[in-house]
């Protein structure tokens, strides 16, 4: 095969222009996201957007923002043009959404575009245009009538690049993805309303909010109200970084991550770094496959975040990106275990120790339950974790009070008289979230009535979710118990890996293990922690090191210690079938509103769901 070498020679600006709309301009969605960007970028509060065949005849932009002058016009088309940033420092300290120059340029060597605008400091009232058709030309500038602000119009997208065209897919398709391209920006500025029809038809009318309440309102309208009905509103501050946003309880979970916005700075992004914090957060309350739902805020100092690292800019590297990593990591986390009963059900405010109270003074009224102790679930007593429920007599069936830390058997009378007190205190102000338990149902759930209606127990999930943070917290108040191996192991590894080992060597050791660097590239493993004793090691390491090469840190050893705890914690939990009674079922409750992550299981699945009394009435067509 011979090669003929040509000669090196400048591409046209032409070329060049449709060189780079190949990286810009991937679809009508990426027209619309460029577009709207320099409208916010403008400073508008206003925008409306008018689209016509999903995008490929036509895209009309109009905003109210700052406007371009005259003198700017022909500039505005011109490739690496750009009123946002002049120098390095200005590159170092992005705050617009747009800065490289190259949109306009791109978009008009694939489309007939045509830009009015008239400035805010026009010394009158006359607009200009400026038109330019799919190729290298000169745009003649000519007056025109418009109110202060820029209209831009986009026409007949890849008309002289029908290559490029056949591969969009059908208008609804097409349009589905510029939508998104809407929502996501009109959640990165709630300040701005943004108005968009399709043929004529007007899809969003979204209002500029101010307000807390409007935001929600917002975000209702663009991810869902399942979702902000089943999301906990946060804000946390430190180190120089600000988490602020909505994320979905676990219980609101996705078959695909397709209701995830996470914005920088403004900025929506995707980013791995992001992603694996956010998974860690969710990884000990998410059922298996499924994908958590979310709108978040990253806020930080311009100059700690790098945008400039790829051409639609939707990916971003950021200084300390560790420091990024566990702060997202630990106040998703935080958050989410700090979600209480009372805190999903609206309307709901009597506190756990008002419902503790109740119990006192219920056991008062029926008695001392055959001159036993109150019963409780409290992490911390022996008596409860991990066998903290009675065994069933193999001679009665019955629970035998020699068995269990609870109540011997509890009569009908009993049970008569407990429920009386219950009935008699359900006008009181202190009846706690979960409220009482009136039954159990196949000796698998426990029904309990609270002020709301009817709350429905899956008791072994919620045992093995309380016995799982107990045993938790007695590992970490503990410290982690460290085991040397009799035969230390040798691992080869790459000379990256090697001096990743080395550099984060103090830190392993805090978690149990110990490595050592022998040679460029081979470590020995000396020390683990005592409860991973039965663990592929070496496997293990590689992992660790895999994850504090790419992300700055590693949870691994950390969640394989919880797994193992959470399979004891499920072996160790009360199992389907036991019978239990009032008195337990009720302690069994309150415990679940004084532990973290009470709304699910170690698998991620629900502990407990509500049937509201509107539920009930419209299951059996009352009030109809």
């Amino acid at each position: 095969m011979t090669t003929t070498m040509t000669r090196i020679a400048l591409l046209s600006q032409r070329l060049a222009n449709q060189i780079a709309a190949g990286e810009v301009v991937e679809r009508p969605a990426s027209v619309v996201k460029e577009l709207l960007e320099n409208s916010l970028d403008a400073g508008a509060d206003r925008i409306e957007i008018d689209i016509e065949q999903g995008g490929s005849k036509l895209i009309r932009i109009r905003d109210n923002g700052v406007g371009i002058v005259k003198d700017d016009l022909g500039l505005a088309l011109s490739r690496h043009a750009t009123s946002k940033i002049a120098n390095l420092d200005d590159l170092e300290n992005i705050v617009s959404l747009g800065f490289r120059g190259e949109a306009l340029a791109s978009i008009c060597s694939v489309s007939r575009l045509e830009l009015i605008s008239r400035a805010q400091i026009a010394t009158d009232e006359t607009a200009w245009r400026v038109e330019a058709e799919g190729q290298e030309m000169s745009t003649a500038i000519t007056p025109a009538a418009h109110p202060q602000g820029t209209t831009v119009e986009v026409r007949d997208l890849f008309f002289n690049t029908p290559a490029r065209k056949k591969f969009l897919r059908t208008e609804k398709t097409e349009f589905d993805r510029l939508e998104e391209v809407v929502k996501r920006l009109a959640l990165s500025r709630f300040d701005v309303g943004f108005s968009l029809r399709h043929n004529q038809r007007v899809v969003q009318h979204l209002h500029a909010a101010g307000s807390a309440q409007e935001k929600q309102r917002r975000v209702a309208l663009v991810a869902g109200p399942a979702f902000v009905e089943s999301s906990i509103h946060i804000d946390i501050e430190a180190s120089g970084l600000r988490l602020w946003g909505w994320v979905s309880l676990p219980t609101f979970s996705r078959s695909q991550a397709d209701l995830q916005y996470f914005y920088v700075n403004g900025r929506i992004i995707r980013d791995k770094l992001v992603s694996h914090a956010v998974k860690q957060a969710y990884q000990d309350v998410l059922f298996h496959g499924r994908h958590p739902a979310f709108v978040l805020y990253l806020e930080l100092q311009p100059s700690l975040v790098d945008v400039n690292v790829h051409p639609t800019k939707h990916e971003v590297r950021f200084r300390d990106s560790r420091l990024v990593h566990d702060f997202l990591f630990r106040a998703l986390h935080k958050a989410l275990a700090g979600v209480r009963p009372q805190d999903r059900l609206g309307g709901q405010n009597e506190t756990v120790a008002a419902g503790t109270a109740m119990v006192e003074r219920s056991a008062e009224l029926t008695g001392d339950f055959s001159g036993q102790e109150r019963i409780s679930f409290a992490p911390g007593s022996a008596a409860v974790y991990p066998q903290s429920f009675a065994q069933p007599s193999t001679q009665s069936g019955q629970f035998s009070a020699s068995n269990s830390g609870y109540s011997g058997q509890v009569n009908q009378q009993k049970v008569a008289e407990q429920m009386a007190a219950y009935a008699r205190l359900q006008s009181e102000d202190d009846v706690p979230p979960l409220g009482f338990a009136i039954a159990q149902l196949h000796g698998v759930y426990i029904l309990a009535q609270n002020l709301q209606g009817l709350i429905i127990v899956d008791m072994h999930a919620a045992h093995e979710r309380i016995t799982y943070e107990h045993m938790k917290n007695a590992s970490q108040s503990e410290g982690i118990k460290a085991q040397p191996l009799l035969v230390p192991l040798s691992i080869a590894v790459s000379q990256a890996e090697a001096d990743c080992a080395e550099q984060q060597a103090d830190a392993l050791l805090a978690l149990g293990v110990g490595i050592e660097r022998v040679a460029a590239e081979s470590i020995v493993v000396r020390q683990i922690p005592a409860i991973l004793a039965g663990a592929n090691i070496e496997q293990l390491v590689r992992d660790v090191l895999s994850d504090v090469l790419e992300h700055g840190s590693s949870e691994r050893i950390r969640n394989y210690q919880d797994e193992l705890l959470a399979t004891m914690a499920c072996h160790g939990s009360v199992r389907a079938n036991r019978q239990l009674s009032i008195a337990e079922m009720n302690a069994l409750l309150r415990d679940m509103e004084r532990t973290e992550r009470s709304g699910q299981c170690n698998h991620g699945r629900p502990t407990w769901v509500l049937q509201s009394l509107d539920q009930l009435d419209k299951l059996f067509l009352r009030g109809q």
